[in-house]
């Protein structure tokens, strides 16, 4: 593609060579001729006068460092995106149902849609238009899935789950398996039914792994735009609202309620039957163990330490009850001396 059309369409500034023809993408270190790169984190700025890249994007106050073609935005990384999906686009969709595959005769699928091989498609499913089912996908009675969506492999939709328009689920993704419902008899665990569904919204984005419970009585939603990563787990009856981000191996417990452009970071933990509100961030390995609606960014977590030190640290944590005692008792004495000598 040739730069200046890549630049017009992703509303970047061209500074340079608008006929240079760029094929492909790469780092600022690694990147060769005719290929497109993005400078976005400061920590990566030593890298860009020696990048053999044709073009990168940079912000306005790069632009006079960059010794290549400048493409200039406000937003490097978000413009390298839009480019890059331009220069890769989406395989084509070949409608059909393969051979292998096993679709119920109640089963409504799209004559635009793709079912790949090994996938099942259970009773009164609707397949919408353009969606792609994957090779060994899973799709169990009653399921909706929107048009345009994409599950890519070996996804399993339970029965009744609805995911929305132009949403990609990667592979190993399980939506409305029973959530964590158990009641207690003297000891011994009873299974409580888990009645409700999992809904998904439009644009939204799963990753591998991840699992999603149905809800126990109401249903388990992701809002549209909503983006999870790798190995996220999502209980029962937790709603999070639109374009919320959570990062790989974060977790949210049952029932509770995350607000709309929120992140959460990797390793997270949030307990349930909380309130999350909008736009509240929580960094990498926090556990939240109450409601913040406020918005804002917390932290949680200690950060890694020598062994040493944390095994002192640890020891005093263990003592702090005992401390606090003393200091009370000391506080105690010094108050009755103050008063003997104000006497």
């Amino acid at each position: 593609m040739q730069l200046g059309e890549l630049a017009r369409t992703v509303g970047a500034e061209l500074r340079g060579d608008a006929e240079v023809m760029i094929s492909g993408v790469g780092t600022l270190q690694n990147a060769k001729p005719g290929q497109l790169s993005f400078l976005s984190n400061p920590s990566y700025n030593r890298y860009l006068k020696t990048t053999r890249a044709s073009a990168v994007f940079v912000a306005p106050e790069q632009a006079e460092a960059c010794p290549v073609t400048a493409l200039v935005s406000d937003n490097p990384y978000l413009s390298y995106a839009r480019a890059a999906a331009l220069l890769f686009p989406a395989p084509a969709i070949d409608p059909g149902i393969h051979e292998s595959a096993v679709v119920a005769e109640t089963a409504v699928v799209d004559a635009t849609a793709h079912v790949g091989a090994c996938a099942v498609i259970g009773d009164g499913a609707t397949i919408g238009a353009a969606v792609i089912i994957g090779p060994g996908c899973v799709v169990e009675a009653g399921c909706l899935v929107g048009e345009q969506s994409r599950l890519v492999a070996r996804v399993t939709l339970c029965r009744d789950t609805i995911v929305g328009r132009r949403c990609l689920i990667h592979p190993g993704a399980v939506l409305g398996a029973d959530g964590f419902g158990l009641a207690n008899d003297e000891g011994r665990w009873e299974k409580v039914p888990q009645l409700g569904r999992v809904r998904v919204g439009d644009d939204v984005e799963i990753g591998a792994n991840t699992t999603i419970d149905r809800g126990a009585l109401e249903d388990t939603v992701l809002h549209d735009g909503v983006k999870l990563d790798n190995l996220i787990q999502i209980a029962h009856n937790v709603e999070i609202g639109e374009h919320t981000a959570m990062a790989g191996c974060s977790a949210v417990a049952g029932s509770t309620k995350i607000g709309s452009h929120c992140t959460v970071g990797g390793l997270a933990g949030v307990v349930g039957h909380l309130t999350i509100g909008d736009n509240v961030h929580f960094s990498a390995a926090t556990l939240v163990t109450r409601s913040f609606e406020k918005p804002g960014y917390y932290s949680g977590g200690l950060p890694a330490m020598g062994n040493g030190e944390w095994r002192k640290l640890v020891a005093r944590l263990r003592r702090l009850e005992e401390m606090q005692r003393e200091l009370k008792t000391l506080k105690q004495k010094i108050g009755v001396l103050e008063g003997k000598q104000d006497k």
